[in-house]
């Protein structure tokens, strides 16, 4: 029995990692701009954070979306399993931020309020 001798021929992808790294990078150098500069109307607050805050947490989940599509080659897999993979992530980091700000809106409440002192 013969062999197929021919190679599969794989493309180079430099040119795209090259442009998701100059993505990935400027979307880092503005959040350390934003993060150094803090613009005062940024301090208005969204469902007891700052708008700063929730700048911060859109731009990570837009480069962890970046990321997981370009470099774990999610855009050439099948619907199914891209759908699989992205939505449970974000249900995942919606629920995170919604416990993290319950949570943290209640100790501070609790701290605020008198029940329990400062130690720290």
């Amino acid at each position: 029995m013969a062999h197929d001798t021919t190679a599969h021929q794989h493309e180079s992808h430099t040119g795209r990692i090259w442009k998701v790294f100059g993505i990935l990078s400027l979307v880092t150098i503005v959040e350390v701009f934003f993060g150094i500069w803090k613009p005062e109307f940024m301090d208005a607050r969204f469902l007891t954070m700052k708008l700063l805050n929730w700048f911060f947490i859109i731009l990570t989940l837009y480069k962890a979306y970046l990321i997981t599509w370009a470099f774990m080659h999610m855009e050439g897999e099948t619907k199914g399993l891209r759908r699989s993979v992205v939505w449970t992530g974000i249900f995942l980091i919606c629920y995170l931020i919604f416990i993290l700000l319950t949570e943290g809106d209640y100790i501070y409440e609790v701290f605020k309020g008198g029940y329990k002192s400062w130690d720290f």
